[in-house]
């Protein structure tokens, strides 16, 4: 059995602070103000995409048509993590890269599920009238949703990426799922380099009204992350966004050259039944796992602000005294899917810098000591909690 290290060779990351590494890190040291839409989707508060200009990563307007906000955010988001790899124009390495996608149920036509509701309504056969809409207004690539894995498709499409290719499904759990079974691929040699991450686009009425479904939208504009608890609804505030990563096996890297920004030392993803267990134990568990004996380690927090689980990650977190947390969704917005992927990207920046961003909320501790290791969390809003530590190379 091979027991390769994976190092994170590649990282793209789009989000409405910006896009590559450069706008993400101005931000994080900053401390930017965070960018809301509290108007188009009120009550609830959206962390909206900027401008993005999809023809830098997507040439053809044909294949930018033919997909929806999030596919485009996760093709673009894959791009830049090729190019940032020095793997984009490479077309043997492409060809033999292997890919895993997190990804959601595809957002649905509004449009069209409107027309049909409506003519529902006076409909005298509405089988017929189904039938009729469903082949004369959707494009040829949707059905009322489009499907989970036409996103790893346009990848493959748009960037030549046509290794073995597997797309998981559920929230937050599918992207820690997929940076785990693309990490345990390279250690375990079935894989020399791979792509993985996810995308996901808020600004969508179908997008809110799942987390709205669930009483977990917070109702009463954005607060600071960690000063959510108490506040009107549910205490979740979304963002858009997409992350990819290119992990390789050391050697792999090696004999191409490539600068690795850090290597992924370990992964402990769980799905315990909260309404039984002790989310909060399970977390601590899992972070002292990862600390590995360090007293006082740098943690990237992805979490979501959605009241229980996010209390339940800071209890666990305050019981690290010397931690130095930071919780990055209070500036991006919770990326669901892509959520774990941006906790590891971002903690691989600052490994790869040797130095920890400042604090970005209250009770965040500051750290002078320089960052040769970092933890990166995401405890999901309903299920899913995944725990990594990444060392520098």
């Amino acid at each position: 059995m091979q027991n390769n290290k994976v190092l994170i060779t590649g990282i793209g990351i789009v989000s409405s602070l910006g896009e590559g590494l450069d706008a993400h890190w101005n931000a994080l040291v900053e401390n930017s103000e965070p960018k809301l839409d509290a108007t188009r989707f009120a009550p609830y508060t959206v962390h909206p995409l900027g401008e993005v200009d999809w023809n830098l990563q997507i040439p053809k307007r044909s294949d930018q048509r033919q997909m929806e906000t999030w596919q485009r955010l996760g093709t673009y988001a894959a791009g830049l993590a090729l190019q940032n790899a020095g793997i984009k124009e490479n077309e043997a390495l492409c060809a033999t890269m292997d890919m895993v996608v997190a990804a959601g149920g595809g957002e649905r036509d509004l449009a069209v599920d409107t027309l049909i509701l409506a003519e529902g309504r006076t409909s005298n056969d509405r089988g017929v009238m189904l039938n009729q809409k469903l082949s004369t207004e959707l494009r040829p690539t949707l059905f009322l949703a489009q499907l989970s894995n036409l996103l790893a498709g346009n990848i493959s499409i748009v960037h030549k990426v046509t290794g073995s290719s597997r797309t998981f499904m559920g929230e937050e759990a599918s992207g820690i799922s997929a940076i785990e079974t693309a990490a345990a691929r390279i250690r375990s040699g079935q894989s020399t380099h791979m792509l993985v991450g996810g995308s996901y686009n808020t600004e969508h009425f179908d997008m809110l009204l799942g987390h709205e479904l669930g009483g977990y939208l917070k109702s009463d504009g954005w607060a600071p992350l960690w000063q959510r608890q108490g506040s009107a609804g549910g205490g979740l505030v979304t963002g858009s966004g997409g992350v990819f990563l290119v992990l390789e096996s050391a050697d792999h890297a090696a004999k191409r050259g490539a600068k690795a920004y850090a290597e992924i030392e370990s992964i402990t993803s769980g799905q315990i039944r909260r309404g039984r267990d002790d989310l909060s134990k399970t977390v601590r568990d899992m972070i002292e796992t990862a600390a590995n004996g360090d007293e006082a380690p740098f943690i990237v927090s992805g979490a979501s602000g959605a009241h229980a689980p996010t209390a339940a990650e800071k209890a666990a977190l305050d019981a690290l005294p010397g931690a130095a947390v930071r919780g990055v969704t209070g500036l991006t917005g919770h990326l669901r899917e892509a959520q774990f992927p941006l906790s590891v990207a971002l903690a691989a920046i600052a490994v790869s810098k040797g130095e920890a961003f400042g604090p970005l909320g209250e009770g965040e501790m500051p750290r002078d000591k320089p960052v040769s290791a970092a933890i990166a969390t995401t405890i999901g809003v309903t299920r899913g909690e995944g725990v990594a530590r990444l060392t520098r190379v």
